[in-house]
């Protein structure tokens, strides 16, 4: 009985503490409206993310973490065993890791919009870059958490690196789900017995606000208020984050270092968190003027790009609803096979060595043209200009005897494809043939058969007829 009046008389006598002086703004007093609630491009306030509460505990130099994660597991203060939680999660890009290295300040920054993330502050549908266009989500420029030129990545992505920063031996088995389980892993010696994420995930869970309210908190207190805008102060808040960290992290027998009086006097209650009058409330979580104009310049931003995109999608409908008309098709350049053939003409008029205009021995006057040719269709159409051929031999040996490559671009090189070729071929040329004729016979397996004898009271050729180019073929592979 003397423990229990002096406790209370303790608890009358703290700062004057009186639990109904506890204010929860209305729209915090629902579980489903703990996020964060702002329109599009409009910034998130000191007052919105509880700035002066995150500063103390990522301030806080009290060393009484084991960091798993760390070489030879030191003792360190939660602002390095949250950041090192972050850095070493599968999830965590190389480039927000190199970040992270490269500017702490900016991984201290990350690390608040991620705890603000870890307890359901900041849901999944925020985005922290202007130039977002998926409807999914909302930009809102957070002018106290963006000083430095770091990417805060969007929510979702911010919460698949908090889901995958467990600790190794956590990926083989399933993480503790409860607050009992953790304890009881840390009452048998397993130091720390889960991730401080993962903690923070198991002690936000609205399975678990009752139970966890009940053991440490009075009435109407819980452990998501602490990062509500109320009426009690931030550093006195943050003291009982970490002694909530402490506690499930490093075991409740051990000596708590963030305890007071009252919570040392009454195992498992939190320290006492001191109340605010309206105007020591206001004085707490305000925002500089510098921040004020960054924030505006950014959602001015997020509307201009906004405008662009909305213009740019309402000009693309126009296109598809009314398309432009084609162009006319380009004039034809392809002739027909009597233009060629006057072409060729032409060309071997030009070739040829005439005796004289108008000469009776010229065959220039006699020149038959093709069937059904039209002079005048061929002079309405202009001819394209004929470049004399100039065959290319330089290099070439004109008595060396060539292989069916060399042969073949020697043709390329120095055969006009405009010249008739039924004049007299030279000896490279039979040569050429004679080598495709044995590649057939080799590719049939026999010499070519000669032609059959004729047959006693069989019909001769004559008496058939001469047969096809491609009867006969069929007949000698018989």
């Amino acid at each position: 009985m003397a423990s229990s009046s002096s406790t209370d008389r303790y608890a009358a006598n703290i700062q004057g503490w009186n639990i109904q002086q506890v204010n929860t703004p209305p729209q915090y007093l629902g579980r489903k409206t703990l996020p964060i609630k702002r329109a599009d491009a409009e910034p998130l306030t000191r007052e919105d993310l509880q700035y002066d509460l995150l500063y103390y505990i990522f301030t806080d130099g009290t060393k009484a973490f084991v960091d798993f994660l760390a070489p030879n597991r030191p003792v360190v203060n939660f602002c390095d065993l949250y950041v090192n939680a972050l850095y070493n999660s599968p999830k965590c890009s190389k480039v927000l890791k190199d970040k992270m290295v490269e500017t702490p300040a900016f991984a201290i920054e990350f690390a608040k919009i991620a705890l603000l993330t870890n307890v359901g502050r900041i849901n999944t549908t925020m985005a922290f870059f202007p130039e977002m266009k998926t409807a999914l989500r909302s930009y809102h420029p957070v002018p106290s958490l963006q000083k430095t030129d770091g990417n805060l990545q969007d929510a979702p992505r911010i919460k698949n690196c908090l889901k995958a920063a467990l600790l190794p031996f956590e990926f083989k088995t399933p993480p503790p789900s409860s607050p009992a389980e953790i304890l009881d892993k840390a009452r048998a010696g397993h130091i720390p017995p889960t991730s401080v994420v993962n903690l923070i995930f198991v002690l936000s869970n609205s399975n678990h606000a009752m139970t966890v309210a009940q053991k440490h908190f009075d009435p109407p207190v819980e452990f998501l208020d602490l990062f509500l805008p109320i009426n009690l102060s931030s550093q006195s808040r943050a003291r009982v984050f970490l002694w909530m960290m402490f506690h499930y992290l490093s075991g409740p027998d051990r000596p708590n270092p963030f305890a007071d009086e009252y919570s040392r006097i009454n195992p498992g209650r939190v320290p006492r968190m001191r109340p605010l009058t309206r105007e020591e409330q206001a004085q707490e979580n305000v925002d500089p003027v510098d921040e004020i104009e960054w924030g505006k310049r950014m959602s001015t931003q997020r509307s201009n790009f906004l405008r662009e995109l909305v213009d740019e999608m309402e000009q693309e409908k126009r296109r598809k609803k009314n398309p432009p008309i084609p162009p006319p098709p380009a004039p034809s350049t392809s002739y027909t096979s009597q233009e060629i053939a006057a072409f060729r003409q032409a060309r071997a008029q030009r070739y040829a060595a005439p005796e004289g205009p108008g000469s009776r021995g010229s065959s220039h006057s006699h020149e038959s043209r093709p069937h059904g040719y039209n002079t005048q269709d061929s002079m309405s159409r202009p001819l394209p200009p004929l470049e004399p051929f100039r065959p290319d031999l330089s290099g070439e040996d004109p008595t060396a005897d060539r292989t069916m490559l060399q042969q073949a671009w020697h043709v390329v090189n120095a055969v006009d494809p405009l010249e008739d070729s039924d004049k007299e071929e030279d000896d490279h040329v039979r040569a050429d043939y004679g080598r495709r004729l044995r590649v057939l016979a080799r590719l049939r397996g026999k010499e070519p058969t000669p032609e059959p004898e004729p047959q006693p009271g069989s019909s001769t050729q004559a008496d058939q007829g001469p047969p096809t180019g491609r009867l006969q073929h069929v007949q000698s592979w018989r």
